[in-house]
């Protein structure tokens, strides 16, 4: 087994979902075969979409997942899916490189500068030591002792000051894919309720909001941000339960008769969703789609 980084754009060429799956042409079979049943970074490129002139990538890792298992695209001649499973989101984007020092050593020629060629592959393997340092960027602020500590209520703080435990051990765990989660969707709409605008900062500077799975965990949801939402308690305890989900063009929909006027009121005047900061974070229509056949009582 060998650990890889799979590159897909916000708009993929491919069909590619990277929470559950990563789509590729057999160029690249024998390097992804290999990583099957181990761990794989997402790369987001510069280009946003396939057109060559789209700008808009962050150049950055922005997740992690293994590898399940392929299968052949029976619709397409040629090409492959890869199948993952614990998807999850960095607490915050990694660029390919910090000043002159490159996270995958492929990337950097021997005269110090970016390889194009390594750089052009989507699958390029990497070494256990370089995913680790990537991992450990994604998520500094949860692991680094002395950074931001986790929320004492998640039961994580005295773990997060045992520097020596093998880093997937602790990132694997559910405690830790809640506090990543919850970071990385809290920064994604800004401390701010999606639903209402409310942003609410109590006296120790911690934010009122609560970061909600739009398809939940226990139905097999991704720990990804654009698998959430940044919800108020009241907001968050009607989505759960129902009462409130979305269209696919983010319009509110509310529960008939089961919500009281004074809640209605308090959503969005214009009835539509506020967005997140950047497009790669949007509630993605698979998890907008499931909440509603599920769990909304429309």
């Amino acid at each position: 087994m060998t650990k890889a980084v799979f590159t897909t754009k916000i708009d993929p060429t491919y069909d590619d979902l990277p929470e559950y799956q990563y789509h590729f042409p057999k160029t690249y079979l024998n390097q992804v075969e290999k990583a099957v049943g181990d761990w794989v970074v997402y790369y987001e490129p510069r280009r946003a979409s396939g057109d060559l002139s789209s700008r808009g990538g962050r150049q950055a890792y922005f997740a992690t997942a293994r590898v399940t298992r392929i299968a052949e695209d029976p619709g397409l001649e040629g090409h492959y899916y890869a199948f993952v499973s614990d998807y999850l989101g960095f607490e915050r984007p990694v660029p390919f490189r910090m000043g002159q020092n490159y996270y995958e050593s492929i990337l950097q020629r021997d005269d110090g500068g970016t390889s194009k060629g390594a750089f052009g592959r989507s699958v390029r393997s990497l070494p256990d030591a370089e995913y680790d340092l990537i991992l450990r960027a994604g998520f500094s602020d949860l692991l680094l002792p002395g950074a931001t500590p986790l929320p004492e209520a998640v039961g994580w703080a005295d773990e997060a000051a045992k520097f020596d435990r093998p880093i997937l051990e602790r990132v694997t765990r559910r405690l830790f894919r809640d506090a990543a989660f919850s970071v990385a969707v809290k920064a994604a709409y800004d401390n701010t309720c999606a639903f209402t605008g409310l942003k609410i900062i109590n006296g120790g500077g911690r934010s009122e909001v609560q970061a909600a799975h739009i398809q939940p965990v226990a139905d097999s949801g991704p720990d990804s941000v654009r698998n959430g939402l940044a919800l108020s308690g009241t907001v968050r305890w009607m989505f759960d339960r129902g009462l409130l989900s979305l269209d696919d063009d983010l319009t509110i929909l509310i529960a008939k008769n089961r919500v009281p006027e004074p809640i209605q009121r308090m959503t969005n005047p214009e009835g539509k969703l506020r967005l997140p900061n950047r497009p790669e974070c949007l509630p993605h229509k698979n998890f907008l789609s499931y909440h509603r056949a599920h769990i909304f009582k429309g």
